[in-house]
């Protein structure tokens, strides 16, 4: 870690959620860190900008102003755009330019044991009870998330998406939509799922049975056939799964216990026929698969199976995801939700399905280019998973400037949604959307609010949950 702090750095975007835990790590380890944002510049989210600054980060207008000198390194994403005046003067002075995920596998390569947590859905909730685990453990891991993890928020660190540890392990979700899986060198690799999302099948199953096959040993999720094709890639196997007699982490037949807040099952080691009782604060069958690969990555790294699932207990989630804002005094329980891409919404859509009561969906696409590229699953996950009393709407996708297409937007979400057979409407402004469902809300209802990329949805649940108290 030492060379990586030699030298000063500077994020673009570093309230991002991919951003701001490389640069809490880096700043950990004593490295100089810098940044700018285009939500600060344009006032959004000013309490976790207030925290940074008060943290000791110098934070500049994205003008440019920030960068001073040929020694720092930028680090901005692939998606920034040349003409940001960070990377015009940077450019000037000849500073080196790291991506987000180069600069993740730095960190990650450098820790003696790495731990990825890689596949379609799931990376941030497993990354975060795998932490979780090995901090009760003892093992005092560094973690890096794209989401913040409850049980490590502190009046000190509100925005806990990453921690930042003395041990040998490093924690991290690594990213398959980029390419950049690639350039890690894991101890232990995690693949929960294999589904479309950014790239085609072809292109996923290589890159997924390369980060198999670069790691000492690989938890494969046996109920995912996709995984299971993978598993000849990996040296050493150790499987999980709900269904798959197959798994050897798995749950006991009839033993899973579900709420609207919780889930509990039998976890069975099939290794040792031990059986441990599970508890989770968290619900939804994804969230126990979640756990059981979570255990499996915990045992890979040392953790024993009854450790694990006691650790779990007390395991509290992660923010934005089927997180319960509240209920309001008419019986309204409003839930954020980081529902993003088909496999996500859908994990969502059937937790809340288990249970009664009628379902309002408000969804935020998070950016035009996504809408596109996956608009037909989306709707149809929309549509065939809620029923006809409930409704999905739609505001217009997320946009923070930039030269993106915005041709295609969520009205034709919509009409794939009804076409779908679907209850779906197209509402283009978000707070015209919070007053429609603030009108139409019964008790009972609940209404979850799903979207990715703006953090200003938080708020936005908040404001739904006041206004239809």
């Amino acid at each position: 870690m030492s060379e990586l702090t030699l030298h000063p750095w500077f994020f673009c975007g570093i309230g991002g959620s991919g951003m701001l835990p490389l640069a809490l790590i880096l700043k950990g380890h004593g490295a100089t860190v810098a940044g700018s944002d285009r939500s600060r510049d344009q006032g959004r989210t000013p309490e976790k900008f207030a925290w940074l600054e008060r943290d000791g980060f110098n934070l500049f207008p994205q003008d440019g102003s920030g960068i001073t000198s040929a020694g720092q390194v930028l680090v901005a994403s692939a998606a920034i755009e040349d003409t940001v005046p960070e990377m015009v003067r940077a450019r000037e002075l000849g500073c080196a330019r790291m991506s987000r995920a180069e600069l993740l596998a730095r960190l990650f390569n450098a820790a003696p044991r790495g731990v990825a947590i890689g596949g379609t859905s799931g990376k941030s909730t497993v990354t975060a009870m795998t932490g979780w685990i090995l901090t009760s453990a003892g093992h005092d891991p560094t973690i890096m998330n794209g989401a913040v993890m409850k049980n490590f928020v502190a009046p000190a660190a509100p925005f806990a998406s990453a921690r930042v540890g003395n041990g040998d392990t490093f924690v991290s979700e690594v990213d398959e939509s980029d390419g950049s899986i690639a350039l890690y060198r894991p101890a232990v690799s995690v693949l929960l799922n294999v589904s479309l999302d950014h790239k085609s099948m072809e292109e996923l199953r290589l890159l997924f049975g390369d980060f198999l096959a670069a790691a000492e040993v690989a938890a494969l999720n046996a109920d995912d056939p996709e995984c299971m094709a993978l598993a000849p890639r990996a040296k050493q196997v150790i499987r999980f799964g709900i269904d798959s007699v197959q798994s050897d982490i798995g749950v006991a037949s009839g033993s899973v216990a579900e709420s609207p807040t919780s889930i509990s099952s039998t976890v069975l080691d099939r290794r040792d026929g031990t059986s441990h009782a599970l508890m989770l604060q968290v619900p939804g069958r994804h969230n126990l698969a979640n756990a059981l690969a979570a255990i499996a990555a915990a045992n890979a790294s040392g953790v024993s199976v009854a450790e694990a699932v006691t650790a779990l207990g007390s395991y509290t989630g992660l923010a934005r995801r089927f997180e319960i804002v509240g209920t309001s005094p008419s019986g309204v329980t409003v839930i954020d939700d980081f529902g993003h891409n088909p496999e996500k919404c859908a994990a969502t859509l059937r937790t809340l399905k288990a249970h009664p009561g009628r379902v309002i969906a408000f969804f935020q696409p998070h950016g035009y280019g996504p809408l596109r590229q996956m608009g037909h699953e989306l709707a149809e996950v929309f549509a065939r998973l809620l029923g006809p009393e409930d409704l999905t709407l739609l505001c217009d996708p997320v946009y923070f400037g930039g030269t993106v297409d915005r041709s295609e937007g969520s009205e034709r979400i919509v009409n794939l949604i009804r076409e779908h057979g679907g209850k779906s409407d197209y509402i283009p402004l978000r707070e015209e959307c919070g007053r429609h469902m603030a009108a139409t809300a019964r008790p009972g209802d609940r209404i979850v609010i799903m979207g990715a990329r703006d953090d200003s949805l938080s708020l936005f649940a908040h404001e739904v949950l006041n206004s239809v108290g």
